[in-house]
């Protein structure tokens, strides 16, 4: 599989980012290696809390968590999902699925062998996250789920063909004018728009998706080290690819797999708590199907995270590291 490294420069001088960088290496599924970088702060003994982000942001998310989580005691351990942050991008479109995305990050958790673990994830950190927990429910000890969740061809087989049939016909916009889509009650999903753009747009752009998400301005300092993982478009393969392996209509791949992790996710009774904004129009009432199915949910101190939208970690880090100390104890 042939594959970009962003060159180790890009990452030089980034703000509040002072921590060194650690890889593995695991099957790329075709017979080579791929490198995913990861971030290993605090005491080796301490217990794990493992922070995974989604698309198209990288490590550099969970900057202001990681101190404070080490603070507490924590050994705090975040992986860059392939294709992001300083793990190797596999330069196709074709190359990213689902299926994969799960291969690699359960090579990568055997590999590291690790266990019992309090998981935070959000977005498709969520998506790859809740597979690893239906896979390997002996290694996860608490689960914090923040704006995200596992779908599994939740369109209705009608609509989704309709939607199916115009998605080719659908404008392609700007990233300014994804959120005003998201909020549409009626009529075609912002999700699909969101797809189209990041697939296809000739100036697909994480700062744009940064500047349009972000509670608060971010300034081109911190827009620049999201940025840093991609030089130019030829790695941004990976972040473009994500939004169309989200199975949402009937017939995509991995709905059969999804569907089978819920069906161990209903098993799972270890403490599991929901933690979504109170501003994401993204994922605005997913936690609803974990906390009536979900067994672990039960007796959890499940919170809103209060001024923040889909990137809760950015806009509001304190009270997701806060859920993270409720729910190990560590209050």
């Amino acid at each position: 599989m042939d594959f970009l490294r962003t060159p180790d420069q890009r990452f030089n001088n980034l703000p509040d980012y002072p921590f060194s960088p650690n890889y593995l290496n695991v099957d790329d599924t075709e017979g080579g290696k791929l490198r995913i970088h990861y971030l290993d702060e605090g005491p080796r003994d301490g217990a794990i809390v493992l922070l995974m982000h989604g698309q198209p942001v990288w490590s550099y998310l969970y900057r202001f968590m990681i101190p404070a989580l080490v603070d507490a005691g924590f050994r705090v351990i975040v992986p860059d999902l392939v294709g992001f942050g300083r793990s190797d991008k596999p330069t196709k479109q074709a190359d990213y699925t689902f299926a994969r995305h799960v291969s690699w990050m359960s090579d990568w958790l055997t590999q590291m062998d690790l266990s019992d673990v309090t998981v935070f994830f959000q977005d498709w950190g969520s998506l790859i996250g809740l597979r690893l927990v239906a896979a390997f429910p002996e290694r996860f000890s608490h689960v914090v789920l923040a704006n995200g969740g596992l779908p599994a061809g939740m369109i209705p087989p009608l609509l989704g063909k309709i939607l199916q049939w115009m998605y080719p016909r659908l404008a392609l916009v700007k990233a300014e004018a994804l959120g005003a889509k998201f909020r549409v009650k009626w009529g075609v999903p912002g999700f699909l728009y969101w797809r189209k753009y990041a697939a296809q747009s000739p100036d697909f752009s994480i700062a744009d998706v940064m500047r349009v998400t972000a509670r608060e301005a971010l300034c081109d300092e911190v827009l620049g080290a999201y940025e840093a993982p991609f030089p130019d478009q030829s790695y941004m393969a990976g972040a473009r690819q994500f939004p169309t392996l989200v199975p949402v209509f009937v017939n995509e791949p991995e709905v059969k797999e999804n569907k089978a992790a819920w069906r161990l996710l209903r098993k799972f009774d270890k403490p599991f708590m929901t933690a979504f904004s109170d501003n994401d129009p993204v994922t605005a009432g997913g936690d609803k199907k974990f906390l009536d199915q979900v067994p672990g949910c039960k007796g959890v101190a499940h919170r809103t995270i209060s001024n923040a939208g889909h990137f809760l970690q950015q806009d509001q880090p304190q009270q997701c590291v806060r859920a993270i100390l409720d729910i190990t104890g560590k209050s």
